[in-house]
């Protein structure tokens, strides 16, 4: 398997839009996320960051297949809901870089395609400047959860390694609808921030 990474900025995107909405709708139905998602709210979401002129998708293609994708934008360029629990505890979101997402087909994993992923996202912010921290958010499921699969592990590790500290008190709520259920519900998301 011979994987290219391309990146691109801004509105450099559009072309992609529909594939990177169908890969994120497919990755983010397995367990934690349980997305049951739909084309129309993918489009609205990624016009946000192809919106802002600072966004950067990071792309991972085998020949012309996308099977993998990383975001990042300022914090500044974000909706409200993702900087509120920032400026509550006291961050400055013009200082703040923060990652969307890293989605990855199964098939992919294991070859160092995440940890790429992390390197061009910082790379980029640090290459911006004005920067202090990056960050993410991810959800938070039980441990007994009925949908959890037997072997899940969680990416809590890997996030660790690459220098990302889970801060707690940086807590928000989203809402979607889970795979078989009929209505969105919230669901707790936990941010993780790196100093750069």
């Amino acid at each position: 398997m011979t994987i290219t990474l391309q990146t691109r900025v801004g509105s450099a995107i559009e072309p992609y839009i529909d594939d990177l909405a169908r890969l994120r709708i497919t990755v983010f139905r397995d367990f934690p996320y349980l997305y049951d998602g739909n084309m129309a709210y993918e489009a609205r979401y990624i016009a946000t960051y192809s919106r802002s002129p600072r966004s950067l998708f990071v792309l991972a293609f085998d020949g012309d297949r996308l099977v993998g994708a990383a975001t990042g934008i300022p914090m500044v360029d974000e909706t409200e809901a993702f900087k509120k629990p920032f400026i509550e505890q006291g961050y400055s979101p013009q200082g703040i870089f923060y990652f969307g997402e890293s989605v990855l087909l199964p098939d992919y994993r294991g070859e160092g395609i995440g940890v790429a992923f992390f390197d061009h996202r910082e790379s980029y912010a640090r290459a911006l400047g004005g920067f202090s921290h990056c960050c993410f958010c991810a959800v938070e499921r039980p441990a007994d959860h009925r949908l959890r699969p037997r072997h899940y592990q969680p990416l809590d590790a890997f996030w660790g390694n690459r220098g990302y500290r889970k801060l707690p008190e940086l807590k928000t709520e989203y809402r979607w609808k889970d795979v078989g259920e009929k209505e969105e519900t919230a669901k707790p998301m936990t941010f993780w921030l790196k100093t750069l």
